[in-house]
């Protein structure tokens, strides 16, 4: 077992957080005065992502269009996630705290769309609560995307289009594979927008210690357009792991609240898509990952990244909503079960003879919480003494053992 000690380690990246968001959001929504009406319906669309802060800015959100005299209602934004079930996505707004007990707003969930434009050739899909409404706001967080790269990624247009697309949404999308996602969605959403049914967005970026950097409240039409420059700034202000040449890299856990893909493909390097070139760096051999987080109901979309599981994480698993999810996204790669191992050391032992046997004492090992938090982590010995002159680079804790006697790994 001493051929897994650690050295855990800070990385002091600019804390730019955000100090009071509550007020900053009550700013922003000053921004939005004017375009809502006395006595109108308004749906207010909450995705499945973990959103630092979502609680806050949809609570603050109905109050506003409250005090406009409005009548708010939560919808869910997800697509297919949820397993495609009114309940279930429901259930997932539950997990993060958007209820109608705390936000002020009923919750309306259902599966039920309409094609705004007819017809069968480009069908366009919207939630029919939400369409049947006065208007609707968006709130989600800006980010790149971990299935594609190209003028939109994960934000406010993605969730015009495949969230309030519900699972027929996203499948028409998804059909077209990567194709869907870069050119389909553009298009798509220009119809939404041109409808002037989208009142406004809330858009977030969270910094690399996940925590809200910037909050911007944009009017409808112009969110297609403030977008562009959104995913600019979240691309700045992405994490990274320190090294990019990587043995195995441990992840404790995945979970749709981390990333749509379950771990964040844009830290692991492992994009696993018919036709998408995968990232150059890093390089990492193998992957473990050895827990499913509760917030995920089950779903684990992207273990199929993964090299070696655990027994923990399988069992954990609702086959349903994962398979379910994963097929309607068409990439079936993320969702195959990679070796299962009977407990953490086990996978991670598994996970080195992968590697072809690294040299015992120089294995570059690095052990992370999750793919969202990434500034504290356990290196091996090697990748320390690589970075250790980085001023950024703080030592917590001097070579430590990860697992405990039964094998399993001690708490981050």
């Amino acid at each position: 077992m001493n051929n897994y000690k650690l050295m855990k380690i800070r990385n002091h990246v600019p804390d730019n957080s955000l100090k009071d968001v509550k007020e900053i959001c009550q700013h922003e929504l000053k921004k939005l005065s004017g375009i809502f009406k006395t006595g109108e319906s308004i749906a207010i669309a909450v995705g499945s992502r973990g959103v630092d802060n979502l609680e806050t800015v949809v609570c603050e959100t109905v109050h506003f269009i409250k005090s406009y005299g409005g009548k708010p209602f939560i919808v869910p934004a997800m697509g297919s996630h949820g397993g495609a079930t009114a309940a279930g996505q429901e259930e997932v707004l539950k997990g993060y705290g958007i209820t109608e007990k705390n936000t002020g707003a009923p919750v309306y969930s259902s599966m039920d769309v309409v094609n705004i434009i007819g017809g069968r050739a480009a069908p366009v899909y919207i939630d029919k609560l939400a369409w049947q409404s006065d208007g609707i706001i968006l709130i989600n967080k800006v980010k790149p995307h971990t299935d594609f790269h190209g003028i939109y990624e994960s934000g406010l247009v993605k969730m015009a289009v495949i969230g309030l697309g519900k699972d027929i949404g996203a499948r028409t999308i998804h059909n077209s594979g990567v194709y869907g996602l870069k050119e389909m969605i553009p298009f798509s959403a220009k119809i939404i927008f041109d409808t002037g049914k989208i009142r406004a967005g809330m858009a977030l970026i969270e910094n690399s210690y996940d925590k809200t950097m910037l909050l911007k409240a944009i009017h409808g039409n112009d969110i297609m357009a403030e977008e562009l420059k959104l995913i600019e700034i979240a691309r700045q202000n992405r994490p990274s792991l320190p090294v990019t040449d990587i043995d195995v890299l441990i992840i404790d856990r995945i979970g749709k609240n981390i990333s749509g893909v379950g771990m964040d493909t844009n830290i692991t390097g492992r994009i696993r898509i018919y036709g998408q070139p995968e990232p150059a760096i890093p390089a990492i051999k193998s992957i473990t990952v050895h827990d499913l987080t509760d917030e995920s109901h089950g779903n684990a979309t992207g273990v199929g990244l993964a090299d070696v599981i655990t027994q923990k994480l399988f069992r954990k698993i609702n086959f349903g909503k994962t398979y379910k999810n994963t097929a309607i996204s068409s990439f079936l790669e993320r969702g195959k079960i990679p070796f299962v191992a009977e407990n953490d050391l086990e996978a991670v032992e598994l996970a080195l003879r992968n590697c072809g046997y690294p040299v015992k004492g120089e294995e570059r090992i690095i052990r992370i919480k999750n793919t969202l938090r990434i500034n504290d982590l356990y290196v091996s010995k090697g990748i320390y003494h690589e970075i250790k002159s980085d001023k950024r680079i703080e030592l917590l804790q001097e070579e430590t053992d990860i697992f405990d006697s039964d094998q399993n790994l001690l708490p981050f």
